[in-house]
């Protein structure tokens, strides 16, 4: 058993070479040619204890012990410390170079280790070693930073909203249109892999990535994209054609444009060399060392895979048969692969939505097994940004609001272009009685992806309904019932917002819109498995809609 004191003992080098990078443990950097990179000290501090037991399993115990020897801390923060740690060694859980994961047991470094020499920069200048005291200020500064955003949950303006909301430097934008396919029912095909190289780009420093769903090329640029990428699927029998193209928006000029065939059963393969070539023409912006930084793959499977993206797209419908439906082809996903963390989160959230959909009964069955399914996908995967969307999205449906805006922030900070975590951000803010919050989050989510889902528009027209800005209410709930004509909430809302403005007739047809969906639609029964937690809300609405019969 290791114990704290022989992890990193009296005699461990102050240089350090692991893998291609060396290792300055006091100015806690990682260097390799062409790159710096600084980590936190306690990032640094686990580095050097898996260091210091090379080749050799690490319990998760020896290292929270080593680490945090006076402070009682959970698991979760050694997680998010190796996360931070691959990261920066670009390094990847599935297909680790340096920091191997050993389920129920702990970690391990796989990289080959040695002293290294004391670390040089070139400078026109003499390196001066960091003002002990100027160190101390900023990590104390940076610790009341970061405990303050935890303890904003109502009043005032929020630091951690602009923190999320603001844009950072000027990195390069970049637009993924949907992929198209000629045959419909390879459509969900085609969206999958656009998708999926999108969030693969998303992983790559110096990158923004703008969405446009539905979009355009001339939307995309008129978005502020710089690069556009578009693409085609065709696959007949056991074979697949994918077209990929990259434009300058500037001045619209093609600047690369690729085939890839081959075998249906190299898919995977032919991903990964697609996000490599695109990535390899990006400007030089991106460093070499960013753009190896590729997501690897979620699974391995292409049964898995197919049926997963078929429960995406029911899922997002939000009607009970669909939901039911999604539930089971998630469920055939994982019997082909019981590694697949994402088919893991999909099916937890059908639980999730269960509980919204059906008749108020066992909730608290229904909530526990979607909470369990969910975790059970961040413990397979804790990189994965739509793993903590999936978490978020049971407490949101649990009443738990504190717990999904941290989920949330987590999945933000995995990738800064998920549109989707801002807009369920946005949605909590509203259910908790703080609504002007939710907008500039909304905001955020359309400007990543300016033709999102009905639901980015239903979340802002009920933020600025409880605002009172009841034509922008409007405005935004006719474009998510445009898109969404059957889901029963936007038309709720949108009763509520034209007896609030005056239009009686309106109001009254949405009414009859609810009762043809919901013939038995009563609100405070809706309200009792309704995520809204605020009493005021919950009473503006009980209130407007009893003007109409409901």
């Amino acid at each position: 058993m290791d114990s704290p004191a022989n992890l990193a003992g009296p005699g461990f080098p102050s240089h350090l070479r692991i893998g291609a990078w060396r290792v300055d443990p006091a100015a806690n950097e990682l260097d390799r040619p062409g790159e710096t990179v600084r980590v936190e000290p306690k990032a640094m501090q686990v580095l050097v204890a898996l260091a210091g037991r090379a080749g050799r399993v690490v319990t998760r115990e020896a290292l929270l012990a080593a680490v945090w020897p006076d402070v009682v801390v959970g698991d979760e923060v050694l997680t998010q410390t190796i996360i931070k740690l691959r990261r920066a060694l670009g390094d990847h859980r599935r297909t680790p170079s340096y920091i191997e994961t050993i389920p129920k047991r702990g970690y391990r470094l796989v990289a080959p280790t040695g002293e290294g020499d004391p670390v040089s920069h070139p400078a026109t200048a003499p390196a001066r070693r960091p003002n002990r005291w100027l160190m101390l200020a900023t990590v104390v500064l940076l610790a009341a930073i970061v405990a303050g955003t935890y303890v904003r949950l109502s009043g005032g303006s929020d630091p951690k909203l602009a923190d999320l909301t603001e844009e950072r430097g000027s990195p390069l934008t970049v637009t993924v249109l949907p992929f198209e396919s000629f045959d419909a029912g390879q459509r969900h095909l085609a969206r999958g892999i656009g998708s999926d190289l999108m969030t693969d780009l998303s992983r790559l420093p110096g990158l923004r990535l703008i969405s446009a769903t539905g979009g355009t090329l001339e939307t995309a640029i008129a978005r502020g994209a710089q690069y556009v990428v578009s693409g085609s699927v065709q696959r007949e029998s056991a074979m697949l054609r994918i077209n990929v193209h990259l434009v300058d928006a500037a001045t619209g000029q093609q600047i690369w444009s690729e085939r890839f065939e081959g075998p249906y059963s190299d898919l995977f393969a032919t991903q990964d060399e697609i996000a490599r070539r695109l990535t390899a023409v990006l400007p030089a912006k991106l460093t070499d060392a960013a753009k190896q930084r590729l997501a690897g793959r979620y699974t391995r499977s292409l049964e898995a895979y197919d049926y997963f993206l078929r429960a995406q797209a029911l899922f997002q419908t939000r009607q009970l048969a669909a939901n039911d439906e999604a539930r089971t082809l998630y469920r055939r996903a994982l019997e082909r692969d019981p590694g697949f963390a994402r088919a893991y989160a999909g099916l937890a959230m059908t639980y999730a939505m269960d509980y919204r959909l059906q008749p108020p009964g066992e909730a608290s069955t229904v909530l526990a097994r979607a909470y369990e399914l969910a975790e059970s996908a961040r413990q397979i995967d804790p990189d994965i940004p739509e793993v903590y969307w999936a978490l978020a999205f049971v407490d949101v449906q649990s009443r738990r609001p504190e717990q999904a805006i941290e989920s949330l922030t987590k999945a933000i900070h995995l990738n800064r272009s998920f549109a989707d975590a801002y807009a369920l951000m946005g949605g909590v803010y509203t259910y908790i009685g703080e609504s002007a919050k939710t907008i500039p989050l909304v905001r955020t989510a359309l400007r990543l992806n300016p033709e999102g889902s009905y639901l980015y528009f239903l979340i802002l027209g009920r933020a600025y309904l409880f605002q009172n800005d009841l034509e922008q209410a409007i405005i935004n709930l006719r474009e998510a019932a445009a898109r969404n004509p059957v889901d029963i909430e936007t038309r709720v809302y949108l009763a509520a917002a034209q007896i609030a403005s005056g239009n009686r007739e309106a109001a009254e047809w949405e009414a009859v819109e609810i009762r043809a969906l919901d013939a038995g639609f009563a609100t405070k029964r809706w309200l009792e498995t309704y995520p809204m937690s605020n009493a005021r809300c919950q009473q503006r609405l009980i209130e407007l809609l009893a003007q109409i019969g409901l």
